[in-house]
């Protein structure tokens, strides 16, 4: 996959800022140190990322044979090495005893049940270009910020569909959306559900407690891609540029209260079975050092996003796919593991049964537009979608598909005390 596939179309742009955006793509000597931190940005004692790197960079999954994954499928218990035997492609022959042995793990953890949730993305603002998303800052699209009155009526709506967890999500833009606004949706969010997550921009401990104090059950961090090199070159600009800074993101979550934390790379982006090896070592360790914490994963694949519709995942096919979360499973049978709207309505009824405990509904990417989605009322502004969803059931529809599966959809679990 060429590189330069992924950069926008930027006629809409002004002539000083089209210039900047050149400069960005052509010159590497324009682009701060995506190492070094940011004034501001806190920076804890933590040897977790030197291990899962080192981990991942010495991965070479060509030297695992069917001889290894045999005998990873037939131990008791999956170690690091059986993990990476399962990641490789001697293991693609064995999938269905892979599908197997997982949706056995599953079984034991999880017995047969579902949970669903919906995503709320309440600004579409950022000050990061990363050439591959649909709201970084050079993209010409509708921006948008829901206040606090439009924030209410979205999760209003969207309560009255029966869901009873969210996922707030923001662009990442501390300008736009900082940390008291998103607190301030998280005070709303908490009057309307059970169980309130948070994808934004990675902050500091203090700011992660602030938030868990008004509200926020969890945080999820995409790291994208595990690959430090690759990182650079996809992440151009902006606070996000910074790879130690977002590597330590959860950690940090924890240290401020979080009760859980997810993780995910963007399988794709760079090679899928070092980013799927790291995104679950990133796990691994950091629960053996915080056990008390819930742990979840995700497998997002690339999707097209508005003004490029060529961005599509590299050699990550649904069988890969498979395979990297039946691993997971097998790897980590306590993680939730979440398959997301991104993936086709027949992988995620699937996958349901085998691997997969989470999945949202209802989804939107858009900003501000779930009651016209829920009740087609269409007079109202609306900003863009980050990118394109691949299964657009409504929470009734996957409600009742999860239970025809002969699955329990659970809508929240948890009772604060």
């Amino acid at each position: 996959m060429a590189e330069n596939q992924f950069f926008i179309d930027s006629e809409k742009l002004s002539e000083k800022a089209l210039l900047r955006k050149h400069q960005l793509e052509q010159d590497p000597s324009c682009r701060s140190d995506h190492m070094a931190y940011m004034e501001g940005m806190e920076q804890i004692d933590s040897t977790i990322r030197d291990r899962v790197i080192s981990e991942m960079s010495s991965y070479d999954y060509n030297v695992y044979t069917e001889a290894d994954v045999r005998r990873a499928l037939a131990g008791e218990r999956c170690t690091v090495e059986d993990f990476k035997a399962l990641l490789s492609p001697a293991a693609l022959p064995y999938l269905e005893q892979m599908a197997q042995k997982a949706k056995l793990e599953t079984s034991r953890h999880f017995g047969n049940t579902v949970y669903i949730f919906t995503p709320l993305y309440i600004a579409n603002y950022c000050e990061n270009y990363c050439i591959y998303c649909g709201f970084n800052c050079y993209n010409d699209i509708r921006r948008k910020k829901l206040n606090a009155e439009e924030i209410e009526k979205e999760m209003r709506v969207i309560a009255e569909s029966g869901i009873e967890e969210i996922l707030l999500l923001t662009g990442e833009s501390r300008a736009m959306s900082d940390v008291q606004y998103i607190g301030g949706a998280c005070k709303l969010a908490a009057k309307y559900f059970k169980n309130v997550g948070l994808e934004i921009y990675p902050v500091n401990t203090d700011e992660y407690r602030y938030l868990h104090e008004c509200g926020a059950d969890y945080v999820t961090v995409f790291q994208e891609t595990y690959d430090s090199d690759k990182y650079e070159t996809l992440h151009l600009m902006g606070h996000k540029r910074v790879f130690p800074y977002r590597f330590d993101a959860q950690e940090r979550a924890l240290r401020g209260g979080m009760r859980g934390v997810g993780f995910s790379a963007l399988l794709g982006l760079a090679d899928f079975r070092k980013d799927a090896l790291a995104s679950a070592l990133h796990v691994y360790y950091l629960q053996r050092k915080y056990p008390h914490a819930e742990y979840s994963l995700s497998c997002p694949r690339l999707r097209p996003i508005i003004n490029n519709d060529k961005i599509n995942p590299l050699d990550v096919h649904e069988k890969e796919l498979c395979q990297v979360l039946c691993a997971y499973r097998i790897f980590m049978p306590f993680v939730g593991i979440t398959v997301s709207s991104r993936e086709q309505r027949h992988f995620r009824d699937g996958i349901i049964k085998i691997a997969a405990t989470k999945v949202s509904a209802g989804v939107s990417t858009g900003i501000g537009d779930h009651e016209s989605k829920y009740k087609g009322e269409m007079n109202v502004e609306i900003g863009d979608e980050q990118f394109e969803i691949s299964d657009d059931r409504s929470f009734d529809e996957m409600y009742r598909d999860v239970q025809e599966e002969g699955l329990q959809p659970v809508l929240n679990d948890y009772v604060y005390v």
